[in-house]
C-alpha cells in the first residue's frame, strides 16, 4: 500500500514539473520554409493570393481527396476565404482568410482550426534576379496552456515538411506553366 503512495505521490511530481517547465517554452509557435523558383513573382502571386489556387498546390488535399471545400468572399485578395471539413485526422476542419495582400510581394491570412486553436500563415515573395525566393510562414500564439506549450515545440516538426511539399508543389506548378 505504501509503494502505490509512493508511485502516486511520483506522478503528481512528474505532473508539476512537466506543467511548471512549460511555462518556460515560447508562447508562440512558428515555422517557415523558403524554395526559389524561377519565374517572376506576379507568376507566382496568383497561386498564393487565391484559396481557390492553391487548391493546385496544396500538400494537405492530397492526403484526402474527400475533403469538402467552400469559398466566400471575392476570387482573389482580401476577404477571399476558404472553409475546409475533413474526416482525416491530418486535415481536419476549419477556415483560412487572406486578411493582407500586397501584389507581386506578400499575403497574410487568418487561420481557425476551430477548438484547435488559430494562427496567421504569410507568403513572401522576394524577387532575385530572374527567379523568386518564396517563403512560406506560419505563426501561433499557444497562450497559457501547458499543453499547447509542449505542442508548440513540435510543431516545426509536424508541419515543416508539409510546408516544403507544398513549395516543391507549387514550384513543379509555376515553373511547368512557363
Amino acid at each position: 500500500m505504501n509503494w502505490i503512495k509512493r508511485i502516486l505521490g511520483g506522478l503528481i511530481v512528474l505532473i508539476l514539473i512537466l506543467i511548471g517547465v512549460s511555462y518556460l517554452l515560447p508562447g508562440k509557435a512558428e515555422v517557415s520554409r523558403s524554395i526559389t523558383i524561377a519565374a517572376p513573382p506576379e507568376a507566382i502571386f496568383l497561386y498564393v493570393n487565391s484559396m481557390q489556387e492553391t487548391e493546385k498546390w496544396s500538400p494537405w488535399l492530397s492526403r484526402d481527396p474527400e475533403t469538402k471545400l467552400t469559398y466566400s468572399g471575392p476570387d482573389a485578395g482580401v476577404g477571399n476565404t476558404l472553409n475546409w471539413s475533413s474526416e482525416h485526422p491530418q486535415v481536419g476542419t476549419g477556415s483560412q482568410e487572406i486578411i493582407a495582400s500586397t501584389p507581386d510581394q506578400a499575403v497574410r491570412t487568418a487561420l481557425d482550426f476551430g477548438p484547435m486553436g488559430t494562427a496567421t500563415a504569410s507568403f513572401v515573395l522576394q524577387p532575385e534576379g530572374q527567379q523568386t525566393q518564396v517563403t512560406w510562414g506560419f505563426t501561433s500564439e499557444l497562450g497559457l496552456n501547458p499543453m499547447s506549450r509542449w505542442m508548440g515545440v513540435m510543431m516545426d516538426k509536424w508541419v515543416g515538411g508539409d510546408y516544403e511539399r507544398g513549395l516543391d508543389n507549387l514550384k513543379a506548378l509555376v515553373e511547368g506553366q512557363g
